[in-house]
């Protein structure tokens, strides 16, 4: 009984592409270890920007910055 935990920073993730993210992880799973996908389960967290470091500073101080640079 796999189980997954995708975290992504909450960027407009739509919901197709959620369920692709769960259907992609399942096959997978069934392809290289032959677990059933009814027994796989796929968790998706959408952290705030706030709440994601990178290279010592938040992801809303990098995409400020990235923003000002283009």
């Amino acid at each position: 009984m796999p189980y997954v935990n995708i975290r992504v920073t909450n960027e407009g993730v739509t919901a197709a592409q959620k369920l692709e993210l769960i259907e992609g992880t399942s096959d997978l799973l069934h392809r290289v270890l032959n677990k059933h996908p009814s027994t796989t389960f796929v968790v998706i967290d959408e952290v705030e920007t706030d709440n994601w470091g990178v290279n010592r500073e938040t992801v809303t101080t990098l995409r400020a910055r990235q923003a000002l640079e283009k």
